[in-house]
């Protein structure tokens, strides 16, 4: 089985010049990129790292990055990318804990899972996985030699690190920033000179860019040939404004998870655009519901298990399957549909209640900006929903209003009873809501 990494040594021998990765303003070549990696590997070897180790190191969120992750994978060392501000004991304690573990063999990768509702768990991703993944977002998302994609996400986790793949297979060209923070850094990438632009946007990107720049957005509608979301829902108002903004772009609604890899995606920029549809699965992978309504998924993307943990790894892999916590039914164009999460659920008088389905209404109030929907106690319920929201420029906005807003749209049990402007709204590095800190 061919490694990523022979790819891009195929690369540097027959396309040296060729543009691989622009990182802090500077271009670098596939060339000069092989030429890096190969100094990496002595460097790394003369510090002792060798095949089989587990190794730790933080995402700087650049070329060197991407140069230490592919020397650990050319010496045979599995990767362990932590966040770039992860602090020295917690680095050192990561270390110390994964030095005695050895990998099956195969493994690439241990990538941390980002925790919103619970314990972070590390994630085996093997090289075959790597490669399968790279063929599914080909397949679907007709990656090419000439795009340009804009990576903003941090590195070390699935959502952005998957980008790498197509890129570096086909040879492409990678063009990193650090975050959204910046808008015309962002603009700045969709000038760099190429045939096709595409990038991936987490939904508070996306929001930020709807918000902030929606025309200055517009304006690049004939260059960008498609825009990814994922990691966590987009409210259908949103979806709308980008369906209008890029009529001639696709607009794909992305299933993944660390644990499951890329498993389905949706143009929503179809004509339709279906809330909540996810698409059909890709090459590799396959989608069933479970009697219960559980989301499982199967085939070549899915995780060699949870790094030292196999009681664990048999609670949601069991006979080549990941049993998620996500719920949804698949319609009869055989396309993957999301209803909420089972560890998100909220029983609210014995009825349960997926927030996401509320939080998705209230984001479509034009003076609403952020939002999430939690429980609490409740003397008559048990519980009950309160929604926590954030207004445009911290505008006034009537409850009353909200409520309305939402009982127009949703059943009357899942309007929420309680309601509490907020200056924001609690969400992780990669932009999705971080309810556990709502219950902690």
């Amino acid at each position: 089985m061919k490694r990523l990494e022979v790819f891009i040594k195929e690369h540097a021998r027959e396309h040296p010049k060729k543009v691989a990765v622009v990182s802090g303003g500077v271009a670098t070549t596939y060339g000069e990129l092989c030429e890096r990696i190969s100094v990496q590997v002595k460097k790394l070897c003369h510090e002792g790292v060798s095949s089989g180790m587990v190794v730790p190191f933080r995402n700087t969120q650049d070329l060197s990055f991407l140069i230490t992750y592919f020397a650990l994978h050319e010496i045979g060392a599995v990767a362990l990318p932590l966040e770039s501000d992860v602090s020295d004991k917690q680095f050192h304690d990561i270390a110390d804990h994964y030095s005695s573990f050895t990998p099956p063999e195969g493994v690439a990768d241990i990538l941390f899972t980002t925790g919103t509702t619970g314990k972070s768990k590390g994630v085996m991703v093997s090289h075959a996985t790597i490669l399968a993944d790279a063929e599914n977002l080909i397949v679907a998302h007709g990656y090419s030699t000439g795009h340009l994609f804009i990576i903003n996400g941090p590195l070390n986790h699935i959502g952005s690190l998957s980008k790498v793949y197509p890129v570096m297979l086909l040879g492409g060209t990678l063009y990193l920033l650090e975050g959204m923070k910046d808008l015309n850094a962002f603009f700045q990438a969709l000038d760099y000179p190429c045939d096709k632009v595409a990038t991936f946007l987490v939904p508070t990107s996306a929001r930020i860019l709807l918000q902030l720049a929606s025309q200055r957005l517009s304006s690049y509608r004939e260059k960008i040939d498609f825009i990814e979301t994922g990691a966590a829902p987009m409210s259908h108002a949103d979806m709308l404004s980008l369906c209008q903004l890029l009529p001639h772009s696709r607009l794909f609604n992305t299933y993944a998870s660390t644990e499951t890899g890329i498993i389905c995606t949706y143009d929503f920029n179809d004509g339709r655009c279906l809330s909540g549809c996810l698409g059909k699965p890709m090459k590799n992978s396959s989608v069933s519901i479970t009697p219960d309504g559980q989301v499982a998924c199967s085939g070549k993307t899915i995780m060699a298990g949870y790094a030292g943990d196999e009681a664990l790894t048999q609670t949601v892999l069991r006979d080549g399957v990941i049993y998620t916590a996500d719920n949804g039914y698949i319609d009869n164009e055989g396309m993957l549909h999301l209803t909420g999460r089972n560890d998100d659920v909220i029983n609210v008088g014995g009825y349960k209640i997926s927030p996401s389905e509320v939080e998705n209404v209230a984001l479509g109030h034009p003076n609403v900006k952020d939002c999430i929907c939690i429980g609490v106690s409740s003397p008559l319920t048990g519980s009950a929903l309160k929604l926590l929201y954030v207004t445009h420029d911290g505008k006034e906005l009537d409850k009353r209003e909200i409520a309305r807003f939402i009982y127009a749209r949703l059943e009357r049990y899942k309007v929420p009873q309680y309601y509490e402007c907020v200056a924001e709204v609690k969400r992780t590095y990669n932009g999705k809501l971080d309810r556990k800190w709502y219950y902690e």
